[in-house]
């Protein structure tokens, strides 16, 4: 009796370490601006990467799906990687790029066939994210649920997979500075779900500090849905940054 009590005890001990571990990498993720944290993670002078993946799990009132969280920085001058003004400049006109190049390929290795992907970039990053969700490669080899963007303006891509959210301070004059502002306006002003995060002339401050508030986009849910309830459980032990090179 003794000895089973021991074991009971010593079984006990063991699956409360392995919940503990279990626990502590996994999150939960409830609004916009909790994903924009992890975004943010890829402003790290290179030293890791502008590029991340990580497993996880997306619950809505009437589903759960096994996803992988693609996530994007933007503009960031660091040497040899390819998130500078020129990158800007090809995205902004819808044109191949490296760092474009670099999300398909990183996806394709890493990323099993068949899988459901969430995309998210701030800035460059989200026009980069509009470009990947309209890959013929990637469209073709998985599912792309979502794309959300912060301050990014729109693109041309009219075959994009999945939904697209797309958003962006009042202040911040980002994601109206793309050609599709000038040929589609209503478009790219519609599609934008705006708000106030009192950065009156502020407009750069709006764009690199605003997005991470969950004062200000902490209504809008995972997928960038306001008002959503979607929820991203992920498994951050999965998580991994990649560089991005200029060829």
């Amino acid at each position: 009796m003794k000895r089973f009590i021991a074991t009971l005890i010593a079984f006990t001990l063991i699956l409360s370490v392995l919940m503990t571990s279990v626990s502590a990498s996994s999150a939960t993720y409830t609004n916009a601006a909790e994903i924009a944290q992890l975004v943010d993670d890829g402003y790290n002078q290179g030293t890791k990467g502008p590029i991340t993946i990580t497993k996880g799990t997306l619950k809505t009132t009437f589903s759960s799906k096994t996803v992988y969280l693609i996530t994007l920085s933007g503009t960031e001058w660091v040497f040899n990687q390819s998130t500078e003004a020129l990158t800007d400049l090809f995205s902004g006109f819808n044109l191949q790029n490296s760092y474009y190049y670099n999300v398909v390929n990183i996806i394709s290795a890493n990323v099993p066939k068949g899988s459901n992907l969430i995309l998210a970039g701030h800035s460059l990053g989200g026009m980069i994210a509009q470009q990947v969700a309209a890959d013929t490669t990637i469209k073709r080899n998985y599912n792309i649920l979502n794309t959300v963007t912060f301050g990014s303006p729109l693109l041309s891509n009219g075959s994009r997979e999945g939904t697209v959210r797309r958003l962006g301070d009042v202040s911040d004059i980002v994601p109206l500075l793309s050609v599709q502002t000038i040929l589609s306006p209503l478009r790219a002003l519609a599609g934008l779900n705006r708000e106030d995060g009192g950065y009156y002339l502020q407009p750069i401050t709006a764009h690199t500090e605003c997005y991470t508030r969950t004062d200000v986009w902490g209504k809008y849910d995972v997928t960038g849905t306001k008002y959503g309830s979607a929820k991203l459980i992920l498994d951050l032990s999965t998580r991994t940054f990649f560089k991005s090179p200029i060829f």
